[in-house]
């Protein structure tokens, strides 16, 4: 139910499966925390942009070996990198930085650098390649890497014209998204897109309202040598300047924040649950979203937490307790007609359905995912998020809220699956995104159904439609 690329009914998209997430989560394997943040996040944190002195031939064969095991596309790159680093723990904070930056750097320009060095590149061209254009740390620390019998290829890869592009080539896409995302908007918007999607994501921290203030917060992290300010978008977001190590921070250990997308914040606005009230999020995962629900509650009511994943509910249970939270219930579910989701029929004041998605609006994150993906696991994922929102539907009370919402760019995942149910359900109604948060201080013209874009919000990719169950006759 749950695969963050793909939630499957009640959980998130399998932290960084690309076609899947959990049976009620949308996430993508996409924000974990995003609910938990990318290996990128992990291994870059505090790197930083140009290391002191030339990058060693060791390392850079350390690079290679990583690069290589990515690309095969057996698992997601975040848990590949993971492995490697746990298996080589004599590397330092700043030689996993720069291979998180060079393994996501290839995976952002894959296509294009293919173009250049050859559809049979091997891991150490493709990295010589993404050092030669330029798009790799600064030359001097490039040079002394090349062996004599390489410095003619280096040299004409330096010079090479990769003529006339497709536009998927220009934006770095497999063929049938580019296709799909045209289908949705003109050229210039998809490259658009595709230049913010090709861009590292920033590190967005959320407030524990139950804890602290943002004020309280950014004034302690700016004394600390941490640079932050607040975030434009959410009034509970704090965006930092690098990706610092937080894990040992104080106010990290106390619970005061927890790193999520300022973008994924506006979900849980947009869910407003109030003190008291009965909230069920749907598709938990490992419990962002949980988190912020339960702090808007201020810990009052109840708040269920369903997920397919015994693991996933598992990673919650210490963060609830971090986070000072005793209203949150996990519940485990073996699927979205599961009978502990039954039960709850009618009951709900609010249900969220972070549907499982393929993931694909957070691909600055995970970029290993338009590569993994394929038109095939849409279809999968179509197939899901129907029939989880129906049924995470018959959990809302009479004049309750139901908020739908996915991290994937696709029209056939977001607007498609609501107006199917809104067809099938004349018994819920919309709302306007666009007023919900207006109401809580967030100034944003998106319309009825919220949609955030990376080259426009500069958040991860998000959608999400506000829908009301009427009151009975």
């Amino acid at each position: 139910m749950n695969n963050k690329t793909s939630k499957s009914g009640a959980g998130k998209p399998a932290e960084r499966k690309p076609a899947e997430r959990k049976p009620g989560s949308g996430k993508a394997t996409a924000g974990r925390p995003a609910a938990a943040r990318s290996a990128e996040g992990k291994a870059a944190a505090g790197a930083p942009k140009a290391p002191e002195g030339a990058v060693s031939r060791p390392l850079f064969i350390q690079a290679t070996q990583a690069l290589g095991a990515v690309l095969a596309f057996d698992f997601p790159a975040d848990a590949v990198l993971s492995r490697h680093f746990r298996d080589n723990r004599e590397l330092g904070h700043r030689d996993r930085g720069f291979i998180a930056e060079a393994v996501y750097g290839v995976l952002r320009r894959l296509r294009w650098l293919r173009r250049l060095a050859g559809d049979e590149a091997t891991p150490r061209m493709l990295l010589l390649a993404w050092f030669a254009r330029g798009e790799g740390w600064p030359m001097r620390n490039f040079e002394g890497l090349v062996s004599a019998t390489e410095r003619d290829w280096v040299a004409s890869i330096k010079a090479a014209d990769p003529g006339e592009l497709t536009l998927a080539e220009r934006a770095d896409l497999p063929d049938w998204l580019a296709e799909r995302l045209l289908a949705q908007m003109d050229e210039a918007d998809v490259l658009a897109l595709a230049h913010g999607l090709n861009r590292a994501a920033p590190l967005d921290l959320r407030v524990n309202l139950l804890k602290a203030d943002r004020d309280t917060v950014l004034a302690r992290l700016q004394e600390d040598g941490i640079g932050a300010e607040a975030g434009k978008l959410s009034p509970q977001a704090i965006r930092l300047a690098g990706k610092p190590a937080l894990q040992k921070h104080p106010l990290f250990l106390d619970g005061s924040f927890e790193v999520q997308d300022e973008g994924s914040q506006l979900l849980g606005l947009l869910v407003q649950p109030r003190r008291g009230e009965l909230v069920v999020d749907f598709c938990a995962g490992a419990g962002g979203k949980t988190l912020q629900l339960g702090a808007m509650m201020r810990s009052t009511g109840r708040l269920y937490a369903f997920d397919v994943s015994e693991k996933r509910l598992a990673k919650l249970k210490p963060r609830m307790a971090r986070a000072g939270l005793s209203n949150v219930h996990p519940v485990l579910i073996a699927h979205e007609s599961d009978a502990k989701v039954k039960r709850l029929a009618g009951k709900a004041d609010r249900v969220l359905v972070d549907a499982p998605c393929t993931g694909l609006g957070t691909l600055r994150r995970n970029p290993d995912l338009k590569w993994r993906q394929s038109p095939a696991a849409v279809e999968e994922m179509v197939a899901k998020q129907g029939a989880i929102l129906a049924a995470a539907a018959k959990l809302v009370r009479p004049g309750g809220r139901l908020v739908y919402a996915t991290c994937s760019l696709l029209a056939e995942e977001n607007d498609a699956i609501v107006d199917a149910f809104l067809a099938a359900h004349p018994e819920f109604r919309p709302l306007s995104a666009q007023d919900i948060l207006a109401r809580q201080d967030v100034a944003l013209e998106t319309g009825e159904r919220l949609r955030l874009l990376p080259h426009v919000h500069d958040t991860d990719g998000f959608f999400a439609a506000v829908l009301e169950r009427a009151e009975r006759a």
